[in-house]
């Protein structure tokens, strides 16, 4: 026997002994330890754990002031920290068991809550989706604009992953100071949804209504005289807020003067506010650029405009960029006389959304 198993026999004979006390006890076949033996579970040992440790949860989730939990992030150290403090023994993988058996997990914030939304807003968005129904099928451009979050230029880390070979992550600064950097990058795009197309230009200075405005022209050089030629109009889907807001006097004072040089009537239209997410360009155009980037430092504008020149997708998005050098100004007033000469023809339907800027004689357009 000791051939076969390769144990000494003193190990032999004990287990022949530890086999024959098994039966004599009446354990059974199946069992290798008595019945009742074994560590005795936290709550024979500690009947208050239980209920202690569901009261310090409900205090702290409610918000309840006593707690002492209250400003923690209630992480399993500090709750077996507190318990400890009480005078009881537990550890803090003990702490996790009874969590989940008590069906608390690990999560996450999620974007839910809208607050109230504005009486007129399913109605706006109607209007919006007849209005560029109606554009398209006069063969005139619809665009959705927006500005793309700001990205800091340099050697930083940059959000995402990458596929690369193993050990060969890209160095990047310890830290983001603005003076390790080569500026702000920001992105102001202009899509085309009919044609799944978009334009972003890229600013160096500020995001302000004449850098929006600018930016359209330059999508309407590049893209827009080309693929709609003879186009009178143009319809304009822009946020509630930021530098093409409805409320921005420079945007709309901008805007008539890129009608005056264009031609163009522009017809705009303005998601209500809080609905930003709706926007198109968002959903169909940033984040996809937002994808192609991800993981790669932003070291210099030349990668920024490369960057979001190669965004594709297999349903045929297609991206131009360029880089606008120019510098543009902050704090730049209009005069109430200055916007009594627009040519600017609010719309029955949400006035304050909705409104053409027509073309001036060439009269109008001498005196801005």
């Amino acid at each position: 026997m000791v051939a076969v198993s390769r144990l000494s026999k003193p190990t032999i004979l004990k287990g022949i002994r530890e086999l024959k006390s098994k039966q004599a006890l009446g354990w059974g076949e199946d069992r290798i330890r008595r019945r009742g033996g074994g560590r005795k579970p936290l709550e024979e040992q500690d009947p208050e754990i239980t209920g202690l440790l569901e009261q310090v949860m409900d205090e702290s989730t409610a918000g309840d002031p006593m707690s002492p939990l209250k400003w923690s992030s209630k992480s399993t150290y500090q709750i077996q920290q507190y318990l400890v403090s009480l005078g009881h023994s537990i550890s803090e993988d003990t702490v996790q068991r009874r969590l989940r058996k008590l069906d608390y997990s690990l999560q996450g914030n999620i974007k839910d809550k809208e607050g109230a939304s504005h009486a007129d807003r399913d109605r706006q968005f109607r209007y919006l989706n007849e209005t560029a129904k109606r554009f398209l099928r006069e063969g005139a451009p619809v665009i959705s604009v927006d500005t793309k979050k700001k990205e800091r230029v340099g050697n930083f880390k940059n959000p995402g992953r990458k596929w690369r070979k193993k050990g060969h992550a890209r160095r990047v600064n310890l830290h983001d100071f603005p003076s390790l950097g080569e500026g702000t990058a920001i992105p102001y795009g202009a899509y085309d949804p009919y044609r799944n197309q978009g334009m972003v230009n890229v600013g160096m200075t500020h995001d302000t209504a004449e850098f929006a405005v600018e930016s359209i022209r330059c999508w309407w050089r590049q893209l827009g005289n080309r693929h709609y030629r003879g186009a009178r109009r143009l319809f304009i889907c822009a946020d509630s807020g930021g530098s093409n807001g409805n409320r921005n006097r420079a945007w709309k004072y901008y805007l008539q003067r890129f009608s005056d040089e264009t031609g163009l009537e522009i017809v705009v239209g303005h998601y209500p506010p809080g609905t930003s997410k709706w926007n198109k360009i968002e959903h169909r155009m940033f984040s996809f650029i937002s994808m192609n980037w991800k993981g790669e430092p932003l070291v210099s504008f030349e990668t920024v405009v490369n960057m979001i020149s190669a965004t594709k997708t297999k349903r045929g998005l297609r991206v131009k960029a360029v880089l606008d050098k120019r510098k543009y100004e902050t704090g730049v007033k209009i005069s109430d006389q200055q916007m009594k000469e627009l040519n600017l023809q609010p719309h029955q339907q949400n006035p304050e959304w909705n409104y053409s800027i027509l073309p001036r004689s060439n009269e109008q357009g001498s005196s801005k």
